[in-house]
């Protein structure tokens, strides 16, 4: 009789400790599910790495602390060019990835950054990917690698910052200038090469030489990288007048939250995008003032031939970058439709 309550007490208390792992387990994946860490490809104290800092506490805060989020900034753990293959596998789980870096791993991603040629218009812009149907068109192509696609924000224009300066085009002519994705295969059509680097890699490229130029992704980013200490000249033309860039979140995390958490945290990336925007105004303007007050020198303005040799340059793009995929033949095909209009 011993032995058989023997038997039993050991049975009950061995699926006692199954069922309390069990449990455990069950915790620990909702813990690990609610700890976020979120990349993106600003330096700490920068004016755009703030707008980040900031989005990651508007998350905690709006959903009372239940998702927690660690902001990683440039250098720290992920490199530019590795983003968004680390919140694909849920290395990090959100993600602000720069689409020209990953031009091989999702071409429609270029389409959405905005190709030469398009709208500056932020109330076009915004019914384009809201009304229009890019933001359907991107839902898919973010969602076919395992990716959701949020409320994507707009940045400033892309200018060009060089050593010397730049008279008229023909002084692109072998220039080696930081220009990833559609902006390299844009200056390389007037004689450029262009190079791939990291925001991070600007200064110093440009101080030792590796580079004779580059782009920031807007004006604040040519500030905060003190660009006009190494290079003071800056070209009048804007490569793009403005740039559309995604906040991505790994799916697996995605679907471990409540309908309402999913709800918070799209609000909050709403909330980001309207900050991008007004500020990145703000500080455009702000950041010209600094950087003439510390040298900058802006190029003659372009003459008429200069003016159409740099529209033909980005011609072609469109159609080039349509062929890529079945996400960017939709993309494009609805930029010529809304241009038609």
């Amino acid at each position: 009789m011993f032995k058989i309550i023997s038997n039993i007490k050991r049975n009950l208390m061995a699926t006692s400790i199954v069922a309390l792992l069990g449990v455990m387990t069950m915790v620990d994946t909702a813990s690990a599910a609610q700890n976020w860490r979120f990349s993106n490809l600003y330096g700490r104290g920068t004016a755009f790495g703030e707008l980040y800092q900031n989005l990651a506490t508007d998350i905690e805060k709006r959903t009372n602390g239940e998702i927690k989020v660690q902001v990683l900034f440039s250098g720290e753990g992920v490199g530019t060019s590795g983003l968004l293959g680390a919140v694909k596998s849920g290395l990090i789980t959100m993600g602000a990835p720069f689409q020209s870096m990953h031009a091989g791993e999702l071409p429609a991603g270029i389409v959405e950054i905005g190709l030469p040629g398009g709208t500056d218009d932020a109330v076009e812009l915004h019914k384009l990917f809201h009304e229009d149907g890019f933001g359907d068109v991107l839902k898919k192509a973010y969602g076919s690698q395992g990716l959701v696609w949020l409320e994507p924000y707009i940045q400033p224009a892309v200018y060009i910052i060089t050593k010397k300066p730049i008279n008229s085009i023909a002084d692109f002519q072998g220039l080696k200038i930081r220009a990833p994705g559609a902006y390299g295969k844009f200056l390389r059509n007037l004689g450029a090469s262009p190079v791939s680097l990291a925001w991070s890699e600007i200064y110093t490229s440009l101080a030792t030489g590796v580079i004779d130029g580059s782009i920031g992704s807007n004006m604040i980013d040519h500030r905060d990288g003190n660009h006009v200490e190494v290079a003071k000249y800056m070209y009048k033309l804007p490569l793009a007048g403005a740039q559309v860039l995604p906040i991505v979140v790994n799916r697996s995390a995605w679907n471990k939250l409540s309908d309402d958490l999913k709800k918070e945290v799209y609000e909050a990336t709403v909330d980001h995008a309207k900050a991008q925007l007004e500020m990145g105004k703000k500080w455009e303007k702000e950041a010209v003032a600094q950087m003439e007050a510390k040298g900058l020198q802006w190029s003659p303005e372009p003459s008429v031939a200069d003016k159409a040799a740099w529209k033909n340059a980005g011609a072609g793009l469109w159609d080039e970058y349509s062929s890529q995929d079945k996400y960017s033949k939709e993309l494009v095909d609805i930029l010529k439709k809304t241009q038609s209009k």
